[in-house]
């Protein structure tokens, strides 16, 4: 391996390899256990509100019903698989952009040694949406995607055919069509 390519790859596992015990790299920070947690995309550590970008998890108080036929909390489901995945893959966020008093951020997981996309994985999990903005349209593609995927392969919470899709129920709370409301 030429010394250019060596040092190159250095640089990307010192800037992307975080591992547990490693700081995060600059520009970025842990999202560590002990942070409030407050829908399956969003959470506080006491100073700032963090909310995954592109990213919608179900909304608390709306149902679904689970296989054994009891109605079960829909947001508390997102919530419940954000929590594990946060403590099992010890992510790493940046943040984006700063709107009002949310900082809206993109973080990476450590899955087998590898780093990748939280949003990702809880929305390819099915148990998180993509995030729409006013028109209806998504804030990330690949999200969409990934939502797309786990709608049609039934994983997570689209196992259960009364699960309905956050922004559904956003713009019905709106009194809004559908997709006609803000992230």
């Amino acid at each position: 391996m030429s010394g250019l390519r060596t040092v190159a790859l250095a640089l990307f596992v010192t800037s992307f390899g975080a591992t547990a015990g490693v700081a995060a790299p600059p520009g970025y920070f842990d999202l560590a256990p002990g942070v409030t947690l407050t829908s399956g995309e969003s959470w506080s550590d006491g100073v700032k509100t963090y909310r995954l970008y592109g990213v919608q998890s179900c909304l608390r108080s709306t149902t679904y019903t689970n296989a054994a036929g009891q109605i079960a909390d829909c947001g508390e489901a997102s919530l419940a698989m954000f929590a594990a995945y946060i403590k099992d893959t010890k992510p790493v966020c940046a943040p984006v952009i700063v709107l009002g008093e949310i900082t809206y951020v993109m973080c990476y997981s450590s899955v087998r040694g590898e780093q990748l996309d939280l949003g990702t994985l809880l929305v390819s999990s099915g148990f998180a949406f993509a995030a729409l903005d006013k028109d209806g349209l998504p804030y990330s593609a690949n999200y969409a995607v990934a939502e797309q995927t786990a709608r049609e392969e039934k994983r997570g919470l689209w196992q259960f055919s009364d699960v309905q899709h956050p922004a559904i129920a956003l713009a019905i709370e709106a009194g809004k069509p559908a997709g006609s409301f803000q992230q």
